[in-house]
């Protein structure tokens, strides 16, 4: 071998041996790769938030000062101040990991939360200690939401079945004025002295009269959920004021029942008591409150709207005194089927399918009168002629009374001819058409 093949030779071995040396090194890499710990979540990468329950709020200050709702001032003033508020929710869907929602879009200053929990309820203001879980707001124990605004929890790990009673706990370590509620449910919440978020009862409790600031629990799931929001007033809010349940919850309950479901289904309800479609009474108009509490919802895909009652019945009281509205508010047909339109467009807008309910008959009421009648039957016909929406829902047929349309049906009647009892709410989830909402 001359000397020019002895050199070819050489270079070969040599780029041989580096050739060899990266191999291994690469090999080891990946080696030492592969049993480093995962510290990441382990979810998977479709993992995504649906809710599970949610509430309308409402302003405080509005409320109190609303002539048609008696609000009575807690002992110590309208406020927490050093106190833990700690109140039950119900979820419609189940799931192994939670987060929870803390309102404040109706308070005129910062809402600080110092402490928050979430755990099974075991009845009124107890819980269970092992179920038990620390809120915590992007890795902190405490949270200041601007006004105006509205904050989630990081998720916790909880198991929890539908219709399982959830409490959520938190603690307020300075002045805190009441500032936004909701009405859904009553005998719920109940406020204690100090720091009682992981107490397993609440000691010196007292019950309030409204529940505050929480108004979401939100499911991360896999699985293709369908996310129904019941949109609507009293008739829709039902035993939160009445006692006597409500249309949403045994809508809830049937679609679970159901053998025939192909998804799982979640129904939220955003009904509010005195509300009305186009004009401010209790709680934000519908047209304007929509957009939030409805296509707002987390993975929301249904909507049914329930509006129209308290436009048309308020009218009778144009005039009188304590009544702010004016000549301007007076509602006509086309102004209630002009709002009507909207919000379907606005359901277009986002994907979602909606559903519109039937203004139930209320003869025998103080919002009866034949001009009123004339309307109630113009809106209806309005949407029983709807060749735009996904679906509608004859209430009125379902709850009229057959020996008098204008009038409930007795064996539906809560008393005041206005609001369904609890078999008048059944028969309101029994009118729906559990197809519509797995479409």
């Amino acid at each position: 071998m001359n000397l020019v093949s002895r050199c070819l030779f050489r270079l070969r071995e040599v780029a041989l041996a580096h050739w060899v040396a990266a191999l291994c090194l690469a090999v080891l890499a990946v080696g030492v790769q592969a049993v480093q710990p995962d510290h990441r979540p382990k979810q998977p990468v479709d993992a995504h938030w649906v809710g599970s329950w949610a509430v309308a709020p409402l302003d405080f200050r509005e409320l109190a000062a609303n002539p048609a709702v008696a609000h009575k001032p807690a002992p110590g003033g309208d406020q927490f101040r050093g106190q833990t508020l700690r109140q039950q929710l119900a979820p419609t869907l189940g799931g192994d990991r939670i987060r929870i929602r803390f309102s404040n879009r109706f308070g005129k200053a910062p809402l600080r939360i110092a402490a928050a929990s979430v755990a099974r309820s075991t009845g009124a203001d107890a819980i269970s200690p092992s179920t038990l879980r620390v809120l915590r707001f992007g890795g902190r124990t405490s949270l200041t939401i601007a006004p105006g605004a509205e904050a989630w929890s990081d998720g916790v790990d909880l198991k929890i079945e539908a219709g399982q009673t959830m409490a959520v706990s938190a603690f307020f370590d300075r002045a805190t004025p009441y500032g936004t509620v909701h009405l859904l449910s009553v005998d719920t919440s109940w406020v204690a002295p100090g720091n009682a978020v992981a107490a397993p009862k609440l000691q010196g409790a007292t019950t309030l009269p409204l529940n505050h600031i929480v108004t979401g629990l939100d499911v991360l799931t896999t699985k293709s959920v369908r996310t129904v929001v019941a949109f609507g007033d009293s008739i829709t809010a039902g035993g939160g004021e009445s006692g006597d349940g409500a249309y949403p919850d045994m809508l809830a309950t049937r679609l679970r029942n159901s053998p025939q479901a192909a998804h799982e289904v979640s129904v939220l309800n955003a009904g509010i008591g005195g509300n009305r479609l186009l004009v401010d009474g209790i709680g934000p108009h519908g047209l304007s409150r929509f957009a939030r509490d409805a296509l707002g919802q987390s993975g929301v895909t249904h909507t049914i709207v329930l509006l129209g009652t308290n436009d048309i019945g308020r009218s009778v009281f144009l005039g009188a005194p304590g009544n702010p509205d004016t000549v301007h508010d007076l509602p006509t047909a086309e102004r209630i089927t002009d709002g009507l339109q909207q919000l379907v467009k606005q359901a277009r807008a986002k994907g979602v399918k909606i559903l519109l309910g039937t203004v139930p008959p209320f003869r025998n009421t103080p919002y009866w009168n034949e001009a009123n009648e004339a309307m109630r039957t113009a809106v209806n016909r309005w949407i029983r002629s709807r060749t735009d929406v996904d679906g509608v829902i004859d209430f009125d047929a379902a709850l009229r009374d057959p020996a008098d349309p204008q009038a409930l049906n007795p064996q539906f009647d809560n008393g005041d001819h206005l609001h369904p009892n609890k078999a008048g709410h059944a028969a309101m989830a029994a009118a729906i058409d559990l197809k519509e909402l797995q479409e």
